[in-house]
């Protein structure tokens, strides 16, 4: 568990190695080992025979976290603030051996593992850039737990603590060294512990800047001028642009401030109840439910087809130079893979690598990478007009302008050149993929990608199975989306597929109301306050009033919606965003507002509507059409639905998803407030019989 060994210069090492593990993580049998460690260490301090300590790592990672699945588990609020009390005593006793004691992290160091290093009095990280540090607790509506908080506070400063706890960014090794996570650098293992024992032969005396009698906190308490305007403009923040729905982040910034007050072991213990609130809270259960087990079994391949070995893709071909053909070519040479990007022309080819060029620039610009790194990816984009180049391609990717017969055009000049095990992809937002595939020589090797714009930061790909679609092209589609650090999501071929279908429903909701006499505003701020992304009339104009129309709606009780989209796009000519005139108007200097003339065209009633009711049917009437896609069988899990819904097209993430609002909101009280708002409202939201039966199932909504 704890490899003790001592040097003939007193120095004893601290090797962590937890057993049956691939990777280190804090829980209750590596708590327990760190007691007899520290004892001794301290019997050897008594004795004058410890010089200083080093802690390292037998694996490749230093310290990967806790144990998330014990604190996911347990429902006693008492024995979780027991459990992070022990590991605060476990970390503090580290401080006080009376020898500097240094984190060698030669591996990624998360959570509380980074906590752990924050209880070092020095930090040396291997520079390896498949290492990651930070805590990105947040990202799961939790906070550090065992005291990272108020360490954070006094070595950065409140502001800058702040910035990094609420970001929930973990950063390589170079990086975590600018933003001060880390204290230096090491080439290699054994430049890594010569700096450890530099550091310890130089600093006898070490004492944490928090127990010294004259130690402050960096950059002063919430005395100051500009920590106390920092922290409300924070605060004014949460209610503005989050609405109140994190309360992680306003855990981490109460801790923050309530810890420039006190004491640092009482600043802690804060730390320990604030934890203890969120964990034991729903709407982390909702995020962790869904940012670490969903993600984590589509990550193991859980929804991949079995019996194929892993697709190893080497080179990758795009037909088409655009946005979305460049934003893939990019993603591709950043994963490594080589690309060969071709349009019409090589010049209209080269300007399509440009966009990588300037992408690439922002990211050197933000230290996420290197010159060289950048230089290298972009030797991998080859542009070019010639259709054989896809000769020795193992996936070729057409991009091209959303028409079948564009589609299937390039499609038949790309196969003439590829080989035939190579598989062909469409990225086709709106056509059919088994149709499609009939441009093909064998529709078993063509699949569908929906990708999202912009390609280099969205997290999702929809895997598009055609008809003829095989299983094993499925699985190499789902080892190639995985290859570009992106979650694929498995659909079937269906009108929308998953995401626009489901988002659909949300638009066309809030044209409804519109229709109905809500006030506008209102509609979009109960869009912002439901936390989507997007409110839904800002929503249909980034999709564009037409293609929000071609998806069109389901129930007769939506003709009502398609009606206004028409009336708009035909006799007033606003089609959204895309001519900056729609349901908003658009400024050059991207300021945009609600067209004046809404309420001429539709007069609001007298009589408006409950605020929290327009929420609701924002939100049942996405989670209800999610249910029927479950049903059908146009996606196939839970896990998927609720990622899909999340970073497809921005559902409230503070509720986990589509399917995991369902359970926040109670099954059986979703059912009744569904069943009173069909009758209200009409038929898209009627019960599936999927949601009926989970009542005597719940566990199929997990």
């Amino acid at each position: 568990m704890i490899k003790y060994t001592k040097d003939t210069d007193g120095i004893v090492t601290l090797t962590l190695d937890m057993s049956d593990s691939p990777v280190n993580i804090i829980n209750h049998e590596v708590g327990r080992a760190f007691i007899p460690a520290i004892q001794q260490l301290q019997k050897e301090k008594e004795k004058g025979e410890l010089g200083g300590v080093i802690i390292t790592s037998a694996k490749k990672t230093f310290l990967a976290g806790g144990d998330l699945d014990y604190l996911y588990e347990t429902k006693d609020a008492s024995e979780i603030f027991n459990y992070i009390e022990q590991l605060n005593n476990i970390f503090r006793s580290l401080e006080f051996p009376g020898v500097p004691v240094v984190a060698a992290l030669n591996g990624s160091a998360l959570g509380s593992g980074y906590e752990l290093t924050l209880a070092c009095h020095y930090r040396i990280a291997l520079d390896d850039p498949d290492s990651r540090i930070g805590l990105p607790e947040v990202n799961l509506g939790l906070m550090p737990g065992s005291g990272g908080v108020i360490r954070l506070l006094w070595l950065l400063g409140l502001e800058q603590a702040f910035k990094i706890l609420v970001s929930g960014r973990v950063y390589r090794p170079q990086e975590a060294l600018k933003e001060g996570l880390v204290d230096e650098v090491a080439m290699d293992e054994d430049d890594m512990i010569q700096k450890a024992r530099n550091f310890i032969y130089k600093n006898k005396n070490v004492c944490q800047r928090w127990d010294k009698p004259e130690g402050k906190i960096r950059r002063g308490t919430l005395k100051t001028w500009r920590n106390a305007r920092f922290v409300a403009e924070q605060t004014a923040s949460f209610s503005k642009n989050g609405h109140n729905n994190f309360p992680a982040k306003q855990a981490i910034l109460s801790t923050l401030v309530e810890g420039t007050a006190v004491g640092f072991d009482t600043a802690v213990r804060i730390g320990s109840r604030y934890f203890t609130r969120l964990i034991m809270g729903q709407t982390a259960r909702n995020m962790t439910k869904t940012f670490w087990y969903d993600y984590n079994a589509i990550k193991k391949n859980a929804n991949r087809p079995k019996g194929f070995g892993k697709f190893r893709p080497g080179k990758i071909g795009v037909i088409g130079a655009g946005l979305m053909g460049s934003g893939i070519a990019c993603q591709c040479a950043v994963s490594g893979l080589e690309v060969v990007l071709k349009d019409i022309s090589k010049p209209v080819a080269e300007r399509g690598k440009e966009l990588s060029v300037q992408f690439l620039k922002d990211k050197v610009a933000e230290g996420k990478l290197t010159k060289d790194e950048k230089t290298n990816i972009l030797n991998r984009i080859t542009a070019t007009e010639s259709a054989e180049v896809f000769k020795d391609c193992d996936i070729v990717i057409e991009a091209v302008f959303e028409n079948a017969t564009v589609k299937s055009k390039v499609t038949r000049e790309a196969q003439l050149y590829m080989e035939e095990e190579s598989i062909f992809v469409s990225t086709t937002s709106t056509l059919s993929i088994s149709e499609l595939a009939k441009a093909t020589n064998d529709p078993t090797d063509f699949i569908g990608l929906r990708f999202f714009s912009p390609v280099t930061q969205s997290r999702i790909v929809e895997v598009v199975r055609g008809e003829k679609t095989s299983e094993e092209t499925l699985a190499r589609a789902f080892d190639f989306v995985k290859k570009l650090k992106k979650i694929p999501i498995i659909v079937k071929d269906n009108l929308g597929f998953f995401v626009e279908r489901v988002y659909n429903q949300y638009l066309l909701e809030g044209i409804l109301l519109l229709k109905e006499g809500v006030l506008p505003a209102t509609i979009e701020q109960a869009g912002r306050k439901a936390g989507m992304t997007f409110p839904p009339l800002a929503g249909c104009d980034k999709n564009g009033l037409k293609n929000v129309r071609v998806i069109g709606g389901k129930f007769g009780d939506q003709q009502a919606a398609l009606e206004v989209i028409d009336l708009l796009t035909n006799e007033y000519k606003r089609n959204g965003k895309v001519n900056s005139s729609g349901f908003y108007e658009y400024e050059s200097n991207n300021e945009q507002y609600l067209w004046s003339e809404l309420k001429e065209l539709f007069p609001p009633k007298k009589d408006q509507p409950d605020f929290s009711e327009v929420m609701k049917r924002l939100l049942f009437v996405q989670v209800l059409e999610a249910v029927r896609c479950l049903e059908e069988g146009v996606i196939q899990t839970v896990g998927e639905a609720n990622l899909g819904s999340i970073y497809g097209w921005g559902f409230a993430s503070f509720k986990g998803g589509v399917i995991q609002f369902i359970n926040d909101f109670g099954i059986e009280n979703f059912i009744m407030k569904s069943e009173s708002m069909e009758e209200l409202y009409g038929a898209r939201f009627g019960v599936p019989k999927m949601l009926k039966s989970a009542l005597k199932n719940p566990d199929s909504l997990k």
